[in-house]
């Protein structure tokens, strides 16, 4: 578990990935690129941004979730140690709070707040979000309308594209987890 409280640097296949992102997103028309502040999403969007001759923003509120006493635990250590609270937390539809960490609907409300936050700014433009899982997948379930148990049934990878249109009246979700640019690079994940 990689939460906000890890603020690791890019491993090799990370810098890889962040180069064939950026090579795939090179001749889009990018109006605004934010950022989490930790770092590894941070490398990404600078990455991102070198073929954009534009600053990258960094944004607090799209830092990953506060994992608490769960940071650093591996999923085998998750499902031994806290089989129980992920039980509640299912059921409590995502309110209830990690230990000494966050819920997910606090999550949610953040990150919901940053886009909407950046769209008022670019409102029918083109900006690119450089974040972590857990933030892609709330997002796209409040864009979408969808309860953040939802999210149990997404799959974003690590380098991958997703897409969400915000300047209709319904929200449209165009792309999700797209990693054919990263086909070419293995994977720790």
């Amino acid at each position: 578990m990689q939460g906000g409280g890890s603020d690791t640097e890019l491993s090799e296949t990370g810098r890889l990935q962040a180069e064939k992102l950026a090579e795939t997103l090179k001749n889009e028309r990018v109006d605004a690129i934010y950022s989490s502040p930790l770092k590894r999403a941070l490398a990404t969007a600078q990455t991102i941004a070198s073929y954009h001759k534009i600053p990258v923003q960094i944004e607090p509120d799209f830092r990953e979730i506060e994992a608490g006493e769960l940071e650093g635990l591996s999923l085998a250590d998750l499902s031994t140690s806290f089989s129980q609270f992920i039980l509640h937390w299912r059921e409590g539809n995502g309110q209830e709070k990690l230990p000494g960490g966050e819920s997910v609907a606090d999550l949610a409300e953040r990150v919901w707040h940053a886009i909407q936050r950046v769209k008022a700014k670019y409102d029918n433009g083109t900006v690119i979000v450089v974040t972590h899982f857990f933030c892609v997948v709330v997002a796209i379930c409040k864009a979408l309308g969808w309860p953040l148990t939802t999210l149990e049934r997404i799959r974003v990878q690590t380098g991958s594209i997703s897409i969400v249109d915000l300047n209709e009246n319904q929200p449209r979700l165009l792309l999700l987890g797209d990693i054919c640019h990263l086909k070419d690079i293995q994977s720790n994940r």
